[in-house]
């Protein structure tokens, strides 16, 4: 452990293999954002923190389960003389998933305001089913991630502390990046329609069709800035009015 310390190649696989999970992260954020904007103001930070935790263990995990994710990329069945593996599986499931709850989030804001959430029992069930929903996705990025993790490093160690420094950085940008998207309707469908697309690169990879993830980063950051670009243009199409425009014949000059 103490020569990994003074070994500059494990520092640059190290800080290769943060940046990376932070990117392949986003993804998880945008959904986490999405979700916890339907609890309570006071719940929302506790739900991204418990989220987010339960992705850097359920990293963790799989990394000391190589022998099982080994087991994951091998063929459980064929399908049509297509080879089925577990991890398949689990990126359909995850892309079917991400599909049906983003086209039905996009539909709630099509519809008007959201209902007002319950209390008491209800309120608890809502809360559960938000953690859980956060859970099962979990699963699904951090397969991506613990396998970027493998081909990147080769000491256990250097993953883990990539994974926690990575999700200790999303928990500070978790929040800030929840309340943007809550404050800017047109910023959260475009979120939503980021998350169809992974939706559809996973379903797409599970059958062996991969769409390289830099391709859909690349399209939601430019989407991003032209958004940007729109905002700032909607911002400045109310003028302040320092600037008075030309008057009308016989009106009174301005503070006459």
């Amino acid at each position: 452990m103490l020569e990994l310390l003074t070994d500059p190649a494990a520092w640059v696989s190290f800080l290769t293999l943060t940046v990376l999970e932070i990117v392949l992260g986003i993804d998880n954020i945008i959904f986490l954002s999405i979700l916890v904007s339907r609890l309570p103001k006071a719940l929302q930070q506790r739900a991204r923190l418990l989220g987010l935790a339960f992705a850097m263990l359920t990293r963790i995990a799989l990394l000391f389960s190589i022998t099982w994710l080994v087991r994951l990329t091998t063929p459980w069945f064929t399908v049509l003389g297509e080879e089925i593996s577990g991890r398949d599986l689990i990126l359909l499931i995850g892309g079917l998933f991400l599909l049906v709850k983003s086209v039905n989030e996009i539909h709630s804001a099509l519809e008007g305001p959201e209902q007002p959430l319950g209390h008491g029992v209800r309120l608890r069930s809502q809360v559960t089913a938000v953690i859980v929903q956060i859970g099962l996705i979990d699963i699904v990025f951090s397969l991506d991630s613990v396998f970027t993790a493998i081909g990147l490093a080769q000491h256990v160690e250097i993953m883990v502390a990539a994974i926690v420094l990575a999700v200790l950085v999303m928990m500070l940008l978790a929040r800030p990046i929840s309340e943007f998207v809550d404050r800017h309707p047109t910023i959260k469908v475009l979120a939503l329609a980021f998350l169809i697309l992974i939706g559809v690169a996973l379903v797409a990879e599970s059958l062996d069709f991969e769409i390289p993830k830099g391709y859909l980063y690349f399209a939601m950051a430019f989407s991003i800035g032209v958004e940007m670009i729109n905002l700032r243009i909607r911002r400045r199409g109310q003028p302040v009015g320092l600037h008075a425009g030309p008057r009308a014949p016989g009106a009174p000059p301005p503070g006459g």
